[in-house]
C-alpha cells in the first residue's frame, strides 16, 4: 500500500523537492497527502503546487498562543490522513501536545549529528567546536527538542578553510539522499519506533543506520 505523507515546510523546500524527484524517478513509493507551511511565502509552498500536491499556510500571528497555532495546524494534517508526518525544514518548535499525540509518525531531518549541535546553526557550532566531522540526521521527533531516536544518519568530513555556508552546501546534497532514503523505509513497513528505540524488520537498531555512498542504509 502507498504511504500517505504529509510534509511541514518553512522555507525554500529542498527536501521537499528531494521527496518530489524520488516519487517521479520510482524510487519512493509515496502519495503525498499535502505540505503545510508557517510562512504563506515559502518556496515549498509552490514547489507543491507545482507538483500538484495540495498546499496551504497557517499563519501563526493570526492564532493567540503557540499551542493554538499548532492544534489549528495539525487539525488541517489531520484531515489529509497522513501515515507520516515529515518536518523538512520546518522551523518551528512543536507543543507537546501534537507530538505525543502522533508516536512514531512524525520524524525529523536535522543538519547534524544527532544527540550532537541541537537547534539552530549547527554548521557554525560544528566550526566553533573545532570538529572534523559534519553531518544530518532523521530523528522521529519526540517533545524533547531534537531529541528523538534516530534513525539514520550522513556523514562528511570538515574541511580545512570551510566555512558555515560551505558546509551547508555540501551537506545539503547528502541530506536530500538520507532523507530520500529514510522515508523509503518506513514506504516499505520496515521501520517503527519502538518504545525510546528505532525498530527495522521488526529489531531494535544498536545505532543509527549510515549512509552509504551508493545511497543505501547501511546496505539495506
Amino acid at each position: 500500500m502507498t504511504l500517505r505523507v504529509a510534509v511541514l515546510a518553512s522555507g525554500r523546500g529542498s527536501n521537499l523537492q528531494a521527496l518530489i524527484d524520488a516519487r517521479a524517478r520510482g524510487v519512493l513509493d509515496v502519495e503525498f497527502a499535502g505540505v503545510f507551511s508557517d510562512r504563506a511565502t515559502a518556496h515549498a509552498l509552490d514547489r507543491a503546487r507545482e507538483a500538484g500536491i495540495p498546499a496551504m499556510a497557517l499563519s501563526p500571528k493570526s492564532h493567540a498562543t503557540r499551542v493554538a497555532f499548532d492544534a489549528a495546524l495539525f487539525a488541517a494534517v489531520d484531515a489529509v490522513q497522513p501515515q507520516l508526518i515529515v518536518c523538512a525544514g520546518y522551523m518551528r518548535i512543536l507543543d507537546d501536545s501534537v507530538v505525543a499525540a502522533r508516536p512514531g509518525r512524525m520524524i525529523n531531518i536535522h543538519p547534524s549529528l544527532l544527540p550532537r549541535h541541537r537547534g539552530l546553526r549547527t554548521h557554525e557550532a560544528v566550526l566553533a567546536a573545532g570538529e572534523r566531522e559534519h553531518g544530518a540526521s532523521v530523528h522521529f521527533v519526540t517533545p524533547e527538542l531534537d531529541g528523538g531516536p534516530v534513525l539514520a544518519q550522513v556523514r562528511m568530513d570538515v574541511r580545512d578553510g570551510d566555512t558555515p555556508a560551505t558546509l551547508a552546501q555540501r551537506l545539503l546534497p547528502l541530506e536530500h539522499a538520507l532523507l530520500v532514503a529514510s522515508v523509503a523505509l518506513f514506504a516499505q513497513g520496515r521501520v517503527a519506533l519502538a518504545g525510546n528505540n528505532v525498530a527495522l524488520d521488526g529489531r531494535a537498531l544498536a545505532a543509527p543506520l549510515a549512509l552509504t555512498a551508493g545511497g543505501a542504509l547501511d546496505g539495506h
